[in-house]
């Protein structure tokens, strides 16, 4: 150890003396792409040295880790290039790319005389890039044969054809309509399920038949359906979903003088469950915060329950779950111990500090090989001493959310008494807060607050990133609303808010708000908003999935269970999908009558839930069949 020591004194570490980028400043139009390069220079010629880059404008240009730069919005943003603790500069001037041409088409070859055909317009810029356009002016050559309405669809009256023309600002196309005979002479609306309850999804199409009784194709119909329900048409079909039951009428306008409808009958969606309460954990002396339950090394099951503004991370024996069993605390330095994970094996735990009084909060490392009196094994601060909110643990490394840098620092702990930083992703924009993560299968999803979800590949290997060197896969935010919390499920991704109101005191009811936001993810590049889970009057937490069941702890509004079987469209919550509520509130409580339910979690047929008022709650859901 000593000759190590000596030896230790000698090592020298070597800090360029500039760092310089290829090329140092460039011009690049919207929707361009260039890498670029960095070298690290001494006195005496070149180091090798790894590179990060980042960009002080990510709203204009944004980076990848292997130095490639693209254009995203116009103005001007610096790229940095960090080796060896020395930065590098270069500048990117983002402009408009040059439109050169508006693009239009139908969606069919040729109109059918008498139906319908819409219009898609796209501007085509210099470089190739595509957008739609949301506004033009349409008008037709020759109204005999073809007539096209301010939305642009257009209506074929008798064989010909006519030129449409087009015009979006300052630019104009003309697009040639080919309108022939229509041979139908009757015409179906067809459906792909009959019996239908709140929430489904179901898609109609029509059905056209010449004389012959052969299928007549290049119908697109307008669709339409009387209120409590919504339609869109996506191709030839009319995608159908009720918030409520009833009948309702469903009409699709096949051309101005073609109108078909069709009745359809939606049953009420309902449940016979209700949330059992098996056993509690009374936490009535302080707030509580996140928790998680495992079985541990000695095949008994635990539940950890951080706390909220307070310094102790609470030990429950659950193996009983009427029963639980307080068996010890766990004491750091910290206001606030937000979160708590265990890793595969259950013999590494997490608990991430804020609000310590050294100001070094970062993260803590439990033994567990006792579980029911777990050890504090190592901290680690240097790297994210501003404080961690929350983690996520994949394998033998961690991802922890930093207070300071609002970065995702990844973290090795192959050796548990020594961490180490081996990597770090972050948006590069200075205004950003990285709330939490999540890590499945090979992507890490991001709840970025005011940015949005955002979606990285961490070892799927599909876009180019490792678990240590995350590549961005894409970015979608919405206009209101808190990016709090994110859980992958199939095809789709739960995204849920957090708003609380200005100047709360957690003392004293407190009035959440923000709800779940669904998405499908099965273009990874392009989330789509498609569903929504909005209880009134409440705001949504964490969440959890199981087969499918969507558990949310839902602050005020308590425990809920949702039921996300089939195909989402809509607000799940008015289409009758919850299946049992619990509000997670009793006598044991630090604000009486408010729950305010922290999340949930399902492990051996029981669902546990933290709320921040009153502690633990074991539950578990009982179904009852529903007799026809």
């Amino acid at each position: 150890m000593k000759i190590l020591l000596v030896l230790s004194l000698f090592v020298q570490v070597i800090i360029p003396d500039r760092v310089e980028i290829e090329p140092a400043e460039v011009t690049l139009e919207v929707g361009r792409a260039q890498t670029f390069t960095a070298t690290a220079y001494t006195e005496d010629g070149t180091l090798e040295l790894p590179i990060r880059w980042y960009m002080a404008d990510s709203e204009i240009a944004d980076v990848t880790s292997i130095g490639e730069v693209k254009a995203r919005a116009p103005g001007q943003a610096r790229l940095v290039a960090v080796m060896g603790g020395r930065p590098g500069y270069a500048t990117i001037k983002v402009t408009l790319p040059s439109a050169a041409s508006l693009q239009a088409d139908l969606a069919v070859d040729q109109v059918l005389a008498g139906t319908f055909a819409p219009l898609r317009v796209s501007r085509i810029a210099a470089n190739g890039a595509v957008e739609n356009v949301e506004v033009a002016r349409f008008r037709s050559g020759n109204s005999r044969i073809a007539t096209v309405d301010r939305r642009g669809v257009v209506s074929g009256h008798e064989p010909g054809e006519a030129v449409i023309t087009i015009r979006a600002g300052d630019l104009r196309t003309g697009l040639p309509v080919t309108v022939v005979p229509n041979p139908a002479v009757s015409y179906q609306i067809e459906q792909n399920r009959f019996i239908v309850r709140q929430g489904d999804v179901v898609r109609f199409r029509v059905r056209a038949l010449d004389g012959s009784g052969q299928t007549v194709e290049g119908l697109l119909p307008l669709w339409e359906v009387t209120e409590g329900a919504a339609i869109t048409a996506e191709q030839e079909f009319g995608v159908f979903v009720a918030e409520q039951s009833g009948t309702f009428i469903v009409e699709a306008r096949i051309g101005e003088s073609i109108t078909r409808s069709i009745t359809i009958n939606v049953d009420p969606r309902t449940f016979d469950a209700r949330l059992e309460t098996t056993g509690r954990g009374v936490i009535d002396h302080h707030h509580s915060g996140d928790m998680w339950v495992f079985e541990g090394v000695n095949g008994r099951d635990y539940a950890y329950v951080g706390t909220f503004m307070y310094d102790w991370m609470k030990v429950f024996d659950v193996t009983d779950p009427a029963r639980p069993e307080l068996t010890d605390s766990v004491q750091v330095d910290a206001r606030r111990i937000n979160d708590v994970k265990i890793n595969a094996d259950s013999r590494i735990g997490i608990i991430t500090r804020e609000g310590a009084s050294s100001r070094r909060n970062g993260i803590v490392l439990l033994d567990l090989s006792v579980p029911a009196h777990p050890s504090i094994l190592s901290e680690y601060t240097e790297t994210v001493t501003g404080g961690v909110h929350n983690v996520w643990i994949e394998g033998e490394l961690v991802y922890a959310c930093h207070n300071g840098t609002n970065d995702l620092h990844i973290l090795d702990i192959s050796n548990p008494l020594i961490p180490v930083e081996v990597g770090r992703w972050g948006l590069n924009k200075a205004d950003k807060t990285l709330h939490d993560v999540i890590v499945q299968d090979g992507y890490a999803y991001l709840s970025y607050w005011d940015d949005g979800i955002v979606i990285l590949d961490a070892g799927a290997g599909t876009y180019g990133g490792t678990p240590t060197e995350p590549a961005l896969v894409s970015r979608r935010a919405y206009p209101i609303g808190h990016t709090h919390v994110a859980w992958r499920h199939g095809r789709y991704l739960f995204v849920g808010d957090e708003i609380w109101p200005d100047g709360y005191d957690v003392d004293k009811p407190l009035e959440a708000s923000g709800y779940i936001h669904v998405f499908d993810v099965e273009d990874l590049r392009n989330p789509e908003e498609v569903a929504r889970y909005e209880v009134p009057d409440a705001g949504a937490h964490n969440v959890w999935v199981e087969g499918d069941r969507l558990y949310v702890g839902y602050y005020q509004g308590g425990l809920r269970v949702v039921d996300i079987s089939g195909e989402l469209r809509g607000n799940l919550y008015e289409q009758g999908r919850e299946i049992a509520v619990l509000r997670t509130t009793d006598a044991h409580t630090m604000v009486p009558d408010w729950p305010m339910a922290w999340g949930a979690q399902v492990h051996k047929g029981h669902i546990y839930t933290s709320d921040l008022n009153s502690g633990l709650w074991i539950t578990r859901l009982v179904e009852n069949p529903i007799l026809p």
